[in-house]
């Protein structure tokens, strides 16, 4: 049997009894994280982004902060075989899945934020890492997982390409089988992702945009957000690169681009992960708050 197909306590070096001892308590707290969410609009942030990367009071910070949920990392990858991960067995998991059910906030997605450093294409242990961040998905209540492809990314090294579209294409088809969907950040122009993920070609796969990559690529926001169509978009990291705050960027204009994704017919999470402001970058409590609240006035203005 292979290693995706034991349950995560199985592969993680558990066995069976921990299964069969988890409490009902524990599977309430798991439904309830992952319901479906009511409001078309859901706004994040990512636990690496407030500091706390893995860190159980990320739940009660980004409560603070009024976010619907969070972003949670796989942990810090380096050259290790697995994440160092929190997450690989069922205490880990239970713990935070009640301190999210105590905040009343959901796990938007699982970041795979390793790979910013790492090389996706070149990596030997890709598939075992993704399987680990799909158990992981599956486990606290998500159907997404985050991939940035960082160095290895196809707009700055297109002779990765191909290796990545067989990659992705292989991961995707594992994803897809468990309902969960990789969200990838290529830093590719728009219209060049989308031929990207026809390339690869797997309900498994998806776009993860990041405002900040569109206004790299010198195209407009909602135009680039129309070249993708509603069907490749996993989810979107609605901020741009540090220096203002996003009610205050002069090449986000949120409106315009709410009234796009509503056109558009498309739905999910919008998580703040930079935009902040170039005098205090470094403070969360000023810069994180701003930004979710303005977010949730223009997404969720009956809130």
């Amino acid at each position: 049997m292979s290693l995706f197909s034991l349950p995560l306590f199985m592969a993680c070096g558990g066995n069976p009894s921990q299964k069969t001892a988890q409490s009902e308590a524990e599977a309430s707290a798991a439904a309830a994280v992952s319901a479906p969410a009511q409001d078309r609009y859901k706004v994040g942030v990512c636990d690496w982004m407030i500091l706390k990367r893995q860190k159980i009071g990320a739940f009660e910070l980004a409560s603070e902060f009024g976010a619907d949920g969070i972003e949670l990392d796989m942990g810090s990858l380096g050259d290790r075989l697995r994440f160092d991960s929190k997450l690989d067995d069922t205490l880990g998991q239970n713990q935070f899945l009640n301190e999210a059910l105590k905040y009343d906030l959901q796990i938007a997605s699982i970041a795979m934020s390793g790979f910013y450093g790492q090389n996706f294409a070149t990596r030997d242990e890709y598939k075992e890492l993704t399987v680990q961040a799909i158990n992981t998905a599956k486990a606290m209540g998500t159907n997404i997982v985050f991939l940035p492809l960082g160095v290895a990314n196809p707009k700055a090294h297109p002779e990765l390409r191909e290796t990545l579209v067989g990659r992705l294409k292989e991961v995707g088809e594992l994803a897809a089988q468990e309902g969960v969907v990789i969200a990838v950040a290529s830093s590719l122009p728009s219209a060049e992702e989308v031929n990207f993920l026809k390339e690869i070609n797997s309900k498994g796969v998806k776009a993860s945009i990041n405002f900040s990559d569109i206004i790299e690529n010198r195209e407009d926001i909602g135009s680039a957000l129309m070249n993708y169509g509603k069907d490749y978009i996993a989810q979107i990291h609605c901020s741009n690169t540090d220096g203002y705050w996003i009610e205050n960027d002069p090449e986000i204009h949120l409106p315009s681009i709410k009234e796009t994704l509503d056109a558009m017919g498309w739905s999910g999470w919008l998580l703040v992960e930079r935009s902040r402001d170039k005098e205090f970058v470094t403070d969360v409590k000023k810069n994180f708050p701003a930004n979710v609240k303005y977010v949730k006035s223009i997404f969720q203005p009956e809130k």
